[in-house]
């Protein structure tokens, strides 16, 4: 396996991971996550367009991804809504984006391919040729505005640094 594959795993396990185990009273928790997002930006990025055939994904638990949401959006209280450059209303009523359901999208793909590997251990390079496939068709706009919201909320002073 080559290094930037092993990369994009290992980022993806630490993604995973940092999700799964969000809490309200870590107060650096959302700076993790935007370190993390860029990790996984930067890994994803390296990675080689494969041909490998791509897993089938099978249904996503849609009952599991909206406990997800719904956890991280009640963390994220009013960080979560952001605006897309193209929404901002004069009215301030109707924000389009949500960090929540950034977060859980990019949580969804990279859990399945994982869940993927502990089934089939040598099929690591049909599970990278699936996120790629994914970045590049769903998750990685997420990846985007879940990056811009969060450099925005840095800017603002809303993020606690990690000292």
């Amino acid at each position: 396996m080559s290094p930037d594959m092993q990369k994009m795993m290992d980022v993806a396990r630490n993604y995973c991971h940092l999700i799964e185990n969000c809490c309200e009273d870590d107060l650096e928790w959302l700076q993790q996550v935007a370190e993390q997002l860029a990790q996984l930006h930067a890994a994803i990025v390296h990675l080689k367009e494969s041909e490998e055939k791509q897993w089938d994904e099978g249904s996503i638990d849609l009952d599991k991804r909206f406990d997800m949401y719904a956890q991280l959006k009640g963390l994220l209280g009013e960080d979560d809504a952001y605006w897309l450059e193209f929404d901002v209303n004069s009215d301030y009523q109707h924000m389009s984006g949500s960090l929540a359901d950034d977060l859980t999208d990019i949580y969804c793909e990279l859990k399945q391919g994982l869940e993927m590997l502990t089934r089939s251990p040598d099929a690591p390079a049909q599970v990278l040729s699936s996120w790629g496939h994914g970045y590049r068709m769903h998750w990685g706009q997420h990846l985007l505005d879940a990056e811009r919201h969060l450099y925005a909320l840095d800017v603002r002073g809303r993020l606690e640094p990690i000292i």
